[in-house]
């Protein structure tokens, strides 16, 4: 779950991103992004009922909120960022929802290209696993 300080909740942000944000699209998603004056990143996430019924729409947030909760530590810092889903969501897997977030994040030149970020995330906790 991702911490109260880093959701975007009021209808005023949402407001500024499409007004001043730079979108990104695939046939799943929509992707908006606006510099922010924080230290962290703040998403927001927006599922219509064009997607269907409570249950679908909720699957489908819980689905982009798990992509960004993991692509996180990753991103630059200083961004508002929502995520639109379009109605293609619905019957995707989770691993294609994940590149996609993947893909439109990397067009939007969001993540960092430190690789010493990267290679702690990839090794093992344990040194003595080596």
């Amino acid at each position: 779950m991702l911490p109260r300080q880093y959701r975007l909740r009021r209808s005023q942000d949402f407001s500024r991103l499409r007004r001043e944000g730079k979108a990104f699209h695939s046939r799943l998603l929509l992707i908006s992004i606006a510099p922010n004056t924080l230290p962290h990143n703040r998403y927001g996430f927006v599922t219509s009922k064009a997607l269907g019924n409570a249950v679908t729409r909720n699957r489908a947030r819980r689905q982009l909120r798990e992509v960004i909760r993991q692509l996180h530590p990753r991103l630059q810092p200083g961004y508002d960022v929502v995520v639109v889903a379009k109605r293609a969501i619905v019957q995707q897997p989770s691993d294609e929802v994940a590149r996609t977030v993947n893909r439109l994040v990397h067009q939007a030149q969001l993540l960092t290209t430190s690789g010493e970020q990267d290679a702690t995330l990839d090794s093992p906790e344990d040194p003595e696993i080596l």
